[in-house]
């Protein structure tokens, strides 16, 4: 050899030893590694060189002090290394290696830590236990603001709502006194779609007369004289029992009649063009065109009738609109 290092299997006389059995399991395998470099004749400073490691791993390595070797990933490479290095039978080697692995798979195992159980009740609390706070706590703010926004302010805008259709409180307060007096109507004509004439009394859609605000109900205005509307050769006569509203236009849209009359009015319209006619509350009214009487019944929907006064032949005559 020239290198200069001594090889591991020459005794101190340059002589070819065996490789040694290690077979003694009563010492470590850090003492038989130590025995077998004694028996060649090496120290740990020429093995060291030998294999550049340092002279302190090896000191541990002979010593089994595993756990202060400061990269324990290399120590069995180490180990492997320092065993051939010294003639150490493979089988030793890898037996010993094998024991390593198995000793630190041991002590890598996590302990078992026993630990007491707990009650089904406390369970259920712990799991539950959030939810259940969202749940009470959605109850308890949810619950006041929806009885809040119910009760607190719909309640005192429904005081102020009413139907379209119901009757001003001055008539619901005499409606009563109206009825006992034989002038409620039993039906209703809906208001026209124009401007409406220019009367004391408001136009209602019910031909509810308007009461005396003061209570005096019986006090009903006297039913004016018999007058004629219009000219021309052919009449149409009204007469009304209890208050209706009129309205008689003629072929061009003018209008002879258009306005609530009292009961007891008796009214002639004369003209030689035929005529549209619509009389509210026709249960008490009478109708006569030309003297002929008309039979209001045929032209009468909801007690309102409405029935045109047709010209043929230089008659005139009841006709269906």
């Amino acid at each position: 050899m020239t290198s200069g290092v001594p090889d591991p299997t020459l005794d101190a006389a340059g002589g070819q030893q065996p490789a040694i059995d290690l077979t003694d399991s009563a010492a470590g395998f850090g003492s038989r590694l130590r025995a077998a470099r004694e028996a060649r004749g090496l120290d740990l400073e020429s093995c060291g060189h030998a294999m550049h490691l340092p002279v302190r791993v090896l000191r541990q390595i002979e010593s089994d002090d595993r756990q202060g070797i400061d990269y324990q990933v290399y120590l069995t490479g180490y180990i492997r290394k320092y065993g051939r290095h010294l003639g150490v039978d493979d089988a030793e080697i890898d037996a010993e290696i094998a024991r390593i692995k198995r000793s630190d798979s041991v002590q890598a195992s996590p302990e078992l830590v026993v630990t007491g159980g707990i009650s089904h009740s406390r369970y259920l609390l712990e799991r539950y236990a959030t939810a259940a706070t969202y749940v009470v706590l959605t109850v308890v703010i949810a619950v006041p603001t929806i009885w809040l926004g119910v009760h607190g302010t719909l309640s005192s805008d429904m005081s102020r709502l009413a139907p379209l259709d119901s009757a001003p409180v001055a008539q619901q307060d005499a409606a009563s006194p109206v009825q006992k007096s034989g002038h409620a109507l039993a039906a209703t004509l809906p208001l026209p779609t124009v401007e409406p004439p220019q009367v004391d009394q408001p136009l209602m859609a019910s031909m509810m007369p308007v009461p005396n605000l003061g209570g005096d109900t019986a006090a009903t205005p006297a039913p004016p004289a018999a007058t004629a509307v219009g000219s021309g050769d052919h009449s149409l006569v009204l007469t009304l029992d209890n208050n209706s509203w009129v309205e008689v236009t003629n072929t061009d849209g003018d209008r002879l009649e258009y306005s609530l009359l009292p009961a007891g009015t008796v009214k002639t319209y004369r003209s030689n063009e035929p005529l549209n006619v619509r009389i509210g509350n026709a249960a008490g009214a009478k109708v006569s065109i030309d003297g002929q009487p008309v039979a209001l019944g045929d032209y009468r929907h909801a007690n309102v009738a409405h029935f045109r006064v047709a010209i043929q032949d230089g008659k005139a005559a009841p006709a269906g609109v």
